[in-house]
């Protein structure tokens, strides 16, 4: 399949995603009045939906990665050439902006609009570490063992890791980096952003390297990703 088609998928699967989880985070905190577990929980219950119904429609063009550290691990697998890679990249971040933008645009807010929210600290650091870690394990595990779950096993994975971890589970710098410019309830500071980053890709690294204890250099079904 052509590049221009893998690159297609993944502009609209990452705004899509995008406008998802600022879109519900802005609509949860609205009916929530308040209430941040049931904001949270519509934020997660919306997330993990789109991201079974992305990966079920867009995995068998391009992976659905819509997320810049699964090209980074799929690039290490050889899964992808460099060209590719960086095509991915910059694809994913553009069409994380356009998704924050659509998302203000239904809810009529600012188009954009620096981040306020906190997210500093040790346990968030940890917690981004860990979320990635898991998710790209879920990925490189589930895409090995059992391919034809992987939609689930990655939207179960995001709702469950939006409650077990302190920073909500970015798990994906292209979202890190768009959600610092949305003050909703999923936002984050612009000087929050660099250590997010770090610790994601700490995190992606080293559910390559688990990954790879499991199942050596086998390569995953892509469109399975």
């Amino acid at each position: 399949m052509g590049l221009w088609r893998k690159l297609m998928a993944e502009f609209v699967g990452t705004a899509f995603l995008l406008a998802c989880i600022v879109g519900s985070g802005i609509m949860g905190a609205t009916l929530a009045q308040g209430n941040d577990a049931i904001a949270l929980l519509a934020n997660a219950a919306a997330t993990a939906g789109m991201l079974y119904v992305l990966i079920v429609v867009f995995g068998p063009i391009s992976g659905a990665h819509f997320n810049p550290a699964v090209t980074l691990v799929m690039r290490l697998r050889g899964e992808l050439r460099n060209h590719e890679a960086l095509a991915y990249l910059g694809v994913q971040m553009l069409a994380a902006l356009v998704g924050v933008l659509l998302a203000h645009a239904m809810f009529g807010v600012d188009l954009l609009q620096p981040g306020t929210r906190v997210r500093s600290g040790s346990a968030q650091w940890l917690s981004e570490g860990l979320a990635t870690f898991g998710l790209l394990l879920t990925i490189l595990l589930g895409a090995q063992f059992r391919p034809n779950a992987i939609a689930a096993l990655v939207a179960s994975y995001i709702f469950a890791a939006y409650w077990f971890t302190a920073s909500t589970a970015f798990a994906n710098p292209a979202v890190t980096l768009a959600r610092a410019l949305t003050q909703s309830f999923a936002g984050i500071r612009p000087e929050d952003v660099s250590a997010f980053l770090v610790a994601q890709m700490i995190g992606a690294i080293l559910a390559w390297v688990t990954a790879f204890a499991f199942v050596g250099s086998r390569q995953v079904p892509k469109q399975e990703i």
